[in-house]
């Protein structure tokens, strides 16, 4: 009897454990409960009758030590509510339309900032990507403060233009 509750362990363990979390939705519970249902399995097997495949009667344990938790603790039981009920709760993650349109914006950004001349992306890069001061700027190029911001305007006039061209509608 011990091996075939070794492999009935090996073989539902982890399955077990997940059938039960479905129900309850706690993890280290759902272990405990699915543990008791192997314990209570092996101290019931004389009084198993073979109607029905083993791991059927193990499961129906399990069903039952769920409902037991669950009547214990009301807690733990789901409480559904109506659609309307979320619409005082703003979700903060971008919705996958959002997604797809960030992801288009960013892919035609990237394509206009490789086609423009390398002086324009590096000082693009320093300013927006590196947030270096106009000054630290002048330093790193070694070129005036106004050069500069001259250099850095047509860099974005160029920008826009290019992502305009690739059919990107800039909000700013």
């Amino acid at each position: 009897m011990n091996s075939l509750f070794n492999e009935l362990v090996c073989e539902h363990g982890n399955r077990l454990r997940r059938f039960v979390n479905r129900r309850i939705g706690n993890e280290a519970d759902a272990a405990d409960i699915a543990q008791q249902a192997f314990i209570e399995a092996s101290n019931a097997y004389a009084d198993f009758r073979g109607d029905s495949k083993l791991s059927t009667w193990l499961y129906g344990i399990a069903l039952n030590l769920v409902r037991n938790y669950l009547s214990r603790a009301p807690e733990q039981r789901y409480n559904f509510v109506c659609e309307s009920a979320l619409t005082h709760h703003a979700c903060l993650q971008p919705n996958p339309e959002q997604i797809a349109a960030q992801r288009e914006i960013m892919e035609v950004l990237t394509s206009a900032l490789e086609s423009l001349p390398e002086n324009m992306r590096e000082i693009l890069n320093l300013a927006g990507m590196e947030n270096l001061s106009y000054e630290q700027i002048a330093d790193i190029l070694h070129v005036p403060m106004g050069t500069v911001r001259s250099r850095l305007s047509r860099a974005r006039v160029a920008l826009r233009l290019r992502m305009e061209e690739q059919g990107a509608v800039l909000p700013f």
